[in-house]
């Protein structure tokens, strides 16, 4: 069965098994998460839910995001995602979607927003070797030689300094290590993507067997 739901990064940290084994754990803030759309295949052509997350002071939404809400009699969220699920149909507009709908041991994907790292050059963003740092060898984080004289062009997808960084990452195949229903957090094996307070959409694994 598909389900997930939309959180906060809030950092890192360790737990110890029974036998004594440090295992990192990154902790995040699940839910709770309202239902304030549901689509179906008979309507729309496919199944998914809109879902929303967070609070916000509700004179910085706009009149469209604050109508939408409306019509659903619901306070306006600050994030609003869409998540497809086969079973669209047994949710019910209003509805909470909470921690508990993981279980210690389910297998996640988690998905979120890179760190900004700036203007990078090439030894950062595409893990480039340095040159000689010798004298006279005027060449030490330079990129390099680009192409040859014939073609008297850049052909795309060529290796060079750039933006690097806030790209949606997704990191497949982590364990939920333990899971606080009454806090509403999840602590879930390794490390995820983003800055500490970032927004994450955690959701089964499509992988997981």
């Amino acid at each position: 069965m598909q389900k997930g739901i939309l959180g906060r990064k809030v950092g890192m940290t360790q737990i110890f098994t029974d036998d004594s084994e440090a295992i990192p754990v990154t902790v995040i803030e699940a839910g709770p998460c309202v239902v304030v759309q549901k689509k179906t295949s008979q309507v729309d052509g496919y199944s998914s839910l809109q879902i929303g997350f967070g609070e916000k002071r509700e004179r910085l939404f706009n009149k469209p995001i604050k109508g939408h809400f409306e019509k659903a009699n619901l306070k306006p969220s600050r994030f609003l995602r869409e998540i497809k699920i086969e079973d669209a149909e047994s949710y019910e507009v209003g509805q909470e979607i909470k921690a508990d709908i993981f279980n210690t041991g389910d297998q996640v994907d988690v998905v979120g927003t890179s760190k900004g790292r700036g203007f990078a050059g090439t030894i950062k963003r595409h893990n480039f070797h340095r040159g000689p740092m010798t004298h006279g060898s005027n060449n030490h984080r330079r990129p390099g030689s680009a192409g040859a004289m014939g073609p008297a062009k850049i052909f795309k997808g060529r290796k060079m300094p750039g933006h690097l960084g806030v790209d949606r990452v997704t990191v497949q195949n982590l364990e939920v290590m333990k899971v606080d229903v009454e806090k509403n957090l999840l602590a879930v094996k390794g490390a995820i993507p983003g800055p500490k307070g970032g927004l994450v959409l955690i959701k089964n694994s499509v992988k997981a067997k």
